[in-house]
């Protein structure tokens, strides 16, 4: 009974305590705006939309209990966290929500007496720590905003000052703000303002709003979340835009155009382009004003230097995209091999008959050598070897004797007939082949290219032939004499005029020389998997042989393709196969023919065999980011004055 009086009796005292909180008048201090906001709950609990329970008034009744006996204990967040959950689960009853509030004052009074021993004491992370804690429980408190503000210029006085400051501030970064470490979470709905102070004391930052920030309240919810990622979420959400003052203070203002001239910090930053031409440096600078829109851009083409004057975001993205642009592209190495094997075959073999046979008067041809060697004859008389009237022995003499020849009688010759009449056959002469000639050639190239990554290169390998396209006739007047013209003269004296421009005309013929042989174009492209994507075109030309007015026709092969391959893999282009057979028999008509005879007589067979084969391997010997490489731009960026 005497445990209930005590419950009851605190109970009043809360109930008292938050009834002086709500009466207290704002300080004259602080804007209308603020002081209506610093007597709003930071936290709204909506009305519930179902009929309380008994069971739920029940356990409210007894959590407030027990938070009571929490807060004589001095356990303020625990009490805290009950009271929040009567509120929840009764909302009707005023008591709890009343009972929050001065439970959560005395929390942060006493974690605000925290920070101030820890202050004493030295202890900065101590002090940040209670001190963050204290605007996470009440981030409208303003003796927590005031703790903040302190230990902020604290932390700046604290800092070495350079030797030569004015020079210094001129070129230093802009600032950049320094949040307390680790994860909040958010759940709230209020208006704009409240919203972003909210956020931003919950990791110890002092945001000042601008007075362009207006519009119906917000809704956020957000867990586990960074600063900055809970920084760009509350800027998108209640469309503002931060501006860091200092590591600790920051401006928030609407996302505006006029807002972001007047508010967003110019920077200068000094580009040195070393080894780049007039031309290419002319080429940055125009970027730099056209695509980011960067307010101010001087080239000095003499000191090789680009000075940019603009928002940092807008120099981060420039120089993230001059770095790409320097890094430069992949390198490839093409090993091109071409194959080439040539095998040429003749073969011939069997017997060649007579393929003709002569017929003649014995008696015709005897006279006709004797007359023509009438002075062989007489010595052959003369000399006994042979009686006047012996014809046959003194022919005899004579092609023995080698000074008288006669094709009749060399193969050997047939006799038929008799006196005047006797004739004779002689055959042609007969032939045994046996013939094999075969030659084979083998041909190696390997050429190597170094090209950038979608840079073509070419490969030719054969002869330029040169080719009669036109003809140009000049038929040049210059030392030609025309009577009655150029000198004096008759009229019969023109007949000459005729032959002497002929004479005179001069031809120039107009050559163009064609490539023969093979033609061979590669275009590499490094895709993000590393692999190589080869886009090819092959061109084999050679004469065919024939032509057209004297132009001679040429005979082309062409193929063109892509192919991915991996890098130093091998791909085949292509492989080519030329063969060629011929055969020919020589024998008698009729005989030649009969089957199991043709493989007696001759026969000539010809075959050429012509293989091309293309390997090519690429190679990627440089990526567009090689590791360990230092960046291939300096860059010195300053701030100027807002």
């Amino acid at each position: 009974m005497q445990l209930r009086v005590q419950l009851v009796v605190a109970s009043a005292a809360l109930l008292f305590s938050a009834f002086a909180v709500a009466q207290q008048p704002a300080s004259p201090s602080l804007p209308p705006d603020q002081a209506l906001s610093a007597l709003q709950p930071a936290e709204k609990i909506e009305p519930a939309i179902h009929k309380i329970k008994n069971k739920e008034r029940r356990r409210a009744t007894k959590l407030y209990l027990e938070a009571t006996r929490l807060f004589q204990k001095q356990q303020y967040e625990a009490a805290m966290k009950d009271y929040n959950e009567a509120a929840r689960l009764d909302p009707e009853n005023p008591n709890y929500a009343a009972a929050t509030e001065v439970v959560r004052s005395h929390a942060v009074t006493e974690l605000i007496q925290l920070a101030t021993k820890a202050r004493i004491k030295g202890d900065a992370t101590a002090e940040r720590a209670a001190l963050q804690r204290a605007a996470e429980l009440d981030p409208r408190n303003l003796q927590v905003v005031e703790h903040l503000r302190e230990m902020a210029d604290e932390a700046s006085a604290s800092q070495t000052k350079p030797l030569y400051e004015q020079g210094t501030e001129s070129l230093a970064p802009a600032p950049t703000l320094e949040p307390i470490a680790g994860k909040k979470s958010f759940h709230f709905r209020t208006d704009r303002r409240q919203a972003l102070q909210n956020v931003f004391h919950s990791f110890g930052i002092e945001a000042s709003i601008d007075s362009s920030v207006t519009g119906p309240p917000v809704r956020f919810e957000m867990d586990d979340a960074t600063f900055a990622q809970a920084m760009d979420a509350i800027n998108v959400v209640t469309d503002t835009f931060t501006v860091p003052l200092d590591a600790h203070r920051a401006i928030v203002a609407k996302d505006t155009r006029e807002n972001r001239i007047q508010y967003m910090r110019q920077e200068l930053e000094t580009v040195y382009l070393g080894g780049m031409t007039q031309a290419e440096m002319t080429d940055v600078g125009n970027m730099a004003k056209a695509i980011f829109q960067a307010q101010q851009t001087a080239v000095q083409l003499n000191a090789g230097t680009l000075t940019i004057r603009a928002t940092t975001d807008r120099l981060n993205a420039f120089n993230e995209t001059l770095k790409q642009l320097l890094a430069g592209k992949s390198q490839v190495l093409l090993d091109v091999k071409l194959l080439q094997v040539v095998h040429n075959n003749l073969k011939s073999t069997g017997i060649v008959p007579p393929q003709q046979i002569t017929a003649f008067n014995v008696y015709a041809e005897e006279q006709a050598i004797l007359s023509q060697n009438q002075q062989l004859v007489q010595e052959i008389i003369s000399s006994g070897l042979a009686s006047p009237g012996d014809t046959l022995t003194i022919l005899g003499i004579l092609l023995a004797s080698g000074q008288v020849s006669s094709s009749i009688f060399q193969n050997g010759i047939a006799l038929f007939g008799g006196g005047l009449t006797l004739s004779g056959l002689s055959p042609g002469p007969a032939k045994v082949n046996l013939n094999l000639n075969s030659s084979e050639s083998r041909e190696l190239d390997q050429l190597q290219i170094h090209l950038g990554d979608g840079e073509e290169g070419t490969i030719k390998t054969g002869s330029r032939y040169p080719i009669e396209t036109s003809q140009y006739s000049d038929l040049g007047t210059s030392g030609i004499n025309i009577p009655g013209l150029t000198s004096a003269g008759t009229s019969g004296s023109l007949s000459s005029l005729l032959s002497q421009l002929n004479s005179g005309g001069q031809t120039i013929p107009q050559i163009e020389y064609q490539d023969l042989g093979l033609t061979f174009k590669a275009t590499p492209r490094v895709i993000r998997s590393g692999e190589v994507a080869l886009t090819m075109d092959l061109k084999i030309t050679a004469l065919g042989g024939t032509s057209i007015n004297g132009v001679p026709i040429l005979n082309n092969r062409s193929y063109s393709g892509v192919a991915t391959v991996k890098d130093n893999a091998a791909v085949v282009l292509v492989s080519q196969v030329d063969k060629e057979e011929s055969r020919a028999l020589s024998g008698l008509p009729g005989v030649t023919e009969i089957p199991g005879l043709n493989n007696i007589t001759d026969k000539e067979v010809i075959k050429n065999y012509a293989s091309l084969l293309i390997v090519i391997s690429p190679h990627v010997i440089r990526g567009t980011q090689p590791g360990g490489h230092t960046p291939m731009v300096r860059i010195e960026r300053g701030r100027a004055a807002m």
